[in-house]
């Protein structure tokens, strides 16, 4: 499922690649992807443009010319491409935004969704998610502070979108690993040095992946060398049986609460 780095590196080249040209067409392909009548979804869409791509959490918000907002979650398996008719991947999609010549095409959206909404709408939906952990007023003390009240295994609290936002199966156990703790340890239990490891440990491994691009499959468009860049940088995400660059020790894969946990036993404490 793509995270908060896939999410923003999606935001910043839509941003490049839609804004302020005009939505020509729509075709919706599986209406269960959409939260009204597939005409009602299209007639409202129809020569709106895109002023702005914003990000939080792991949604996409697309702001549009008529003050609605389409609301993205691509959940497990969803992703999307950008380009000619000739260029898009041989793969089911289940919606289509035209931009004249080029596409936006939404594939994989079993369990993920397109919504349009109402500014006010959006923002409800939204409400109950935690902070973002990017953002400039997120200090160390305020992640301290939150976590005074707090308990939990730590990795089923780093994937808790109302504790922290963004953060997922990847990413979870990225920062457990760069932090050196077991994620399976718990919250309260602690030092304080360790709360501030874990900290710096987020914001180092989430400005990395951002930065590179995240580790989603598939590229954005034909030419794209960024997105999915952090793929082989991961250090213990989907790599049982590997050997960790940092101790030697073979990376282990467990499950807690039935999420896929990996972690090195030999220098994670």
């Amino acid at each position: 499922m793509p995270e908060l780095p896939e999410m923003e590196n999606y935001k910043i080249l839509l941003n490049e690649l839609i804004i302020s040209r005009p939505i020509t067409s729509i075709t919706i392909n599986r209406d269960k992807s959409i939260n009204m009548p597939a005409q009602s979804f299209i007639n409202q869409l129809n020569n709106a443009s895109i002023i702005q791509v914003e990000r939080r959490a792991k949604y996409l918000l697309f702001h549009l010319s008529n003050q609605k907002v389409l609301l993205l979650h691509l959940m497990l398996g969803g992703w999307m491409f950008y380009g000619s008719e000739e260029e898009k991947p041989k793969r089911t999609i289940q919606v289509q935004l035209s931009f004249g010549a080029k596409h936006l095409y939404f594939i994989g959206l079993r369990l993920g969704y397109l919504h349009l909404l109402t500014k006010e709408e959006c923002n409800k939906m939204l409400s109950d998610l935690g902070p973002e952990p990017l953002k400039p007023q997120f200090t160390e003390e305020i992640f301290l502070n939150i976590l005074k009240e707090r308990k939990g295994t730590i990795k089923l609290k780093l994937v808790d979108q109302h504790f922290i936002s963004g953060i997922g199966n990847c990413y979870s156990d990225e920062i457990c690993y760069e932090a050196q703790i077991l994620p399976m340890r718990k919250l309260e239990k602690l030092k304080e040095t360790e709360h501030r490891k874990l900290y710096r440990s987020m914001l180092q491994t989430l400005k990395s992946a951002t930065t590179i691009g995240g580790y989603m499959e598939h590229p954005l468009y034909v030419g794209d060398k960024k997105t999915g860049s952090y793929d082989e940088r991961c250090k213990v995400y989907d790599r049982e049986g590997e050997i960790c660059p940092r101790c030697k020790n073979k990376i282990v894969l467990i499950k807690i609460s039935s999420k896929k946990c990996f972690y090195c036993p030999g220098c994670q404490f």
